[in-house]
């Protein structure tokens, strides 16, 4: 990416990652909070809001992503008046993120919400430890624990379908 990276590569290069984990967040309509934050993205980059490189573009978007993604979760749990909210969230919640390994896809699904996060930051949105406990308002050693639990889980998780 240039040095002043714009909006549209900035679209072009991370969108895919940040609906990944969106989705993978059971963020109620992900393509929506999707628009949302690269909306952010264009607004902020345009008043200079932005300055850095390439892994710093990404952390900042995918921190970006992350409060969305929250604000998009307490909007659902303030709003939850009305039954058929919960059938879209089943439909949501089912849906697998991408065509991926369904197996995989279960495997995440057993993960606690902190894990699932912290192995998405990680190798979704390929940010190093630091970044990603920034991004969750933890300390790198906290990831660094869910981090190892999440992939022990997965491990074993992964292991017993294989037998």
């Amino acid at each position: 990416m240039a040095e002043a990276p714009n909006a549209g590569e900035a679209y072009r290069e991370l969108a895919p990652a940040v609906l990944g984990y969106l989705r993978s967040q059971r963020v109620a309509e992900p393509e929506d909070v999707l628009g949302e934050v690269f909306l952010q993205v264009a607004r902020d980059l345009r008043r200079g809001r932005f300055k850095g490189d390439a892994d710093g573009l990404r952390r900042w978007v995918f921190s970006i992503a992350h409060n969305r993604a929250v604000d998009a979760h307490r909007k659902r749990s303030r709003n939850r008046s009305d039954p058929s909210d919960e059938v879209e969230d089943a439909r949501v919640a089912d849906a697998p993120p991408d065509p991926v390994d369904p197996e995989l896809v279960d495997a995440l699904a057993a993960l606690s919400a902190d894990q699932r996060e912290v192995v998405l930051l990680r190798f979704v949105a390929d940010l190093p430890l630091e970044a990603v406990a920034k991004v969750t308002g933890r300390t790198t050693g906290a990831v660094k624990a869910l981090q190892h639990r999440a992939l022990e889980n997965l491990r074993r998780s992964v292991s017993r379908g294989s037998d």
